[in-house]
């Protein structure tokens, strides 16, 4: 039987660090990261003093999307971009 942990290790586009991150916020499954969302993810970890980026905001929506970050449409790069910058 997987841990939960295992979980977020199964999702494309998080390395070790993003993983430990996610798991120190109490995300540590795909189905925990499709209930906060990227953008709100990334404010989390931002207000709990995490070093995050937009990249993070990307791999973590990518992941839910099970595609590599850089394969992020244009358009929902803008406006993952727009939210980051309205918080």
């Amino acid at each position: 039987m997987a841990t939960s942990e295992s979980n977020i290790s199964r999702l494309r586009n998080l390395g070790d660090k993003s993983q430990e991150w996610l798991n120190d916020i109490g995300i540590t499954d795909r189905a925990g990261l499709e209930k906060v969302g990227s953008v709100e993810t990334y404010r989390i970890l931002k207000e709990r003093g995490y070093k995050v980026s937009m990249l993070l905001v990307y791999a973590l929506e990518a992941a839910l999307m099970d595609i590599d970050w850089r394969e992020l449409p244009l358009q929902l790069k803008s406006e993952l971009k727009a939210a980051v910058k309205s918080l």
